[in-house]
Parts: C-alpha cells; sequence; structure tokens
C-alpha cells in the first residue's frame, strides 16, 4: 500500500507531515510527499481575517484530494475551517502537543505585565489580539504574517518586540530558548485545535486506506477533545476570523469543555464549561456552543462582523 501526502511548504508544515509520514512507515506503508502552496501562505501582507477566513490554508489541498493526486492532506487542525466542505473530512487526529500560547522574543529581560515598559507584540490572529487588550490593554499589537521563521526574523529586524505565538509551532522548530513567557491556558485559552495535526481526505478514499491511515494515526484521547472543540465552534459557525476559542481535557471518561467568545478589543468576554462523558464529545460541544450563543454570543457575533465589514 502506498498513501502520497500533501502538505504545505513551509518548514513546519513538512515537519508535521514528515511526523505523519513516519508512522505511516512504522507500518510498512510506503509514502510519498506532495507539497503545495496554499493561498494564506502566498498572501502575506494582508491579515486573515481580511483574506477570508475559511480554507485560506486548506482549498488548494483540497483540490489536489479532489482530483485524486493525493490520498491524504496534513494540517494544523487549528486551521481546519469548523465545518468541511462537501466530499471532505477529517479521519484522523495525531497525539496532541501542549496547545499553549508563549511570548517569543529575542529580548531576553522582556515582562509583558511591565505596563511602564512600552511592549509591541506581533500576532495575526484576532483571538491573541483580543485576549492581549482583555488582560495586558497597555500592549500595541501589530499585524505579523508569514512562517515562524519568517516571523522571527520581522521581530529581529524590529517590527516588534514579541511575538505572540502557539507553543507547538516553536517547540516543533526547535525554538524553545526564545520563548520568555508562557501563557496559562486556564485564562489565555487556546483556539480550537491547537497542537493536534489533523490529516484530511476525501470521503471517496477506499476504506482500506483509511482504515490503515487510523491505525497507524489516530490517538483516541486527542480525537475525543477535537470533536467536542470542533462542535463548539461549528455551532457558532466560526473560523480564525472572530476571537472564539475552547479547550477540551479528557481525564479517564470524563470530558470537560471550556470555551466562548470575546468581542474584538477584549472587553465583552463570555464564557462558560461543560462536563459529560467523552463518548458524548460532539453533544457536549454544541451543548456549550448553544449556552454562549443564547447567553450574548449570538449579539457579540452579529458585532464582530458588522465591525469586520466596516
Amino acid at each position: 500500500m502506498k498513501i502520497r501526502i500533501g502538505s504545505r511548504k513551509s518548514d513546519l508544515a513538512m515537519w508535521q507531515t514528515c511526523y505523519v509520514e513516519d508512522k505511516l512507515k512504522q507500518s510498512g506503508i510506503t509514502t510519498s510527499i506532495l507539497p503545495i502552496d496554499t493561498r494564506g501562505d502566498r498572501v502575506l501582507n494582508v491579515a486573515i481575517a481580511k483574506i477570508g477566513s475559511k480554507g485560506v490554508f486548506t482549498e488548494e489541498l483540497e483540490s489536489k484530494l479532489a482530483d485524486g493526486d493525493i490520498d491524504i492532506a496534513v494540517h494544523s487542525a487549528k486551521d481546519m475551517p469548523s465545518v468541511l466542505p462537501d466530499g471532505f473530512e477529517l479521519i484522523a487526529f495525531t497525539d496532541r502537543e501542549e496547545p499553549v500560547d508563549v511570548l517569543v522574543s529575542h529580548k531576553k529581560d522582556l515582562d509583558i505585565s511591565d505596563s511602564s515598559r512600552p511592549v509591541t507584540i506581533g500576532t495575526s490572529s484576532v483571538r491573541r489580539q483580543a485576549l492581549l487588550g482583555r488582560f495586558y490593554p497597555h500592549v500595541r499589537a501589530v499585524d505579523i504574517r508569514g512562517n515562524v521563521q519568517t516571523r522571527v526574523r520581522k521581530m529581529k529586524e524590529g517590527l516588534c518586540d514579541a511575538i505572540l505565538m502557539a507553543y507547538a509551532g516553536i517547540h516543533r522548530m526547535g525554538m524553545d530558548n526564545l520563548i520568555v513567557h508562557t501563557f496559562s491556558p486556564d485564562t489565555f485559552i487556546p483556539p480550537v485545535g491547537q497542537g493536534c495535526i489533523a490529516v484530511e481526505a476525501s470521503s471517496r478514499l477506499a476504506a482500506e486506506k483509511k482504515e490503515a491511515i487510523r491505525a497507524c494515526i489516530n490517538h483516541p484521547a486527542s480525537e475525543t477533545c477535537l470533536l467536542a472543540e470542533r462542535a463548539f465552534l461549528r455551532r457558532l459557525e466560526g473560523g480564525c476570523s472572530i476571537p472564539a476559542f475552547a479547550l477540551a481535557r479528557l481525564n479517564g471518561d470524563r470530558l470537560t469543555l471550556s470555551g466562548g467568545l470575546m468581542s474584538l478589543d477584549g472587553k465583552n468576554f463570555i464564557f462558560d464549561t461543560r462536563t459529560g462523558d467523552g463518548s458524548q464529545s460532539r453533544a457536549i460541544g454544541t451543548e456549550l456552543g448553544n449556552h454562549i450563543l443564547k447567553n450574548g454570543g449570538g449579539a457579540l457575533l452579529a458585532e464582530i462582523k458588522k465591525q469586520q465589514t466596516t
């Protein structure tokens, strides 16, 4: 059996793809990798929310899946839209890296909590910008795009003092030495899927290949958590352009999902938690999403979309 893998071209994307490839090879499966450019990788001078959040990093890969040029596509799970186009599905989730956000800087004495010192933080995430506005209102946020290495270079060239990023990407790129602060996931709640690698396939993929891939790659606990988080985001009809957040934790059979939504400036913050049996992960996510929408989230979503179109 041979599995053809599609991937974005960045070093981080290729690291994640090689991670998946290694797991397949360990089971005796032959592989090949096809690097693919995506719209999100080509358009670097515009914020993601401005170029369209759905499919920014996935459309070209899905085109190759639909044409049969590749069998699977490897993604950062946080980049995946809450609803996939017809004909595609996520068939596996890897074991999850720590999903926390970190502050990365070449200035080792940087203290984000010191309001007496002006600090400029680079981030392209509306969620991270909103969290900075809520917890660190003295910080100035600037948009920064590009792969991990490009963003670090822009920082060192003077665009900003530090970058707010996912720990998983920094760790996978071997840049832990640049971390100057780690944010608690209980307050700086991560986006849906952060730290996890997702494997996408066409719904037409042969059952034999699908089962073989899942057997090699899928991590059941990660899958349970991701299904809850993604069900929550699906209920909010959310993507990268809204400051939504959710993190599921599994303790034995018990799943705890914390999540919510905030205004673009972080001042309006709606949050709650649901707990239940892990086998009901999707239902737990949907229930939490319904609760957030009914308790101010619906009006807040409408306001966010209005602000983003004006």
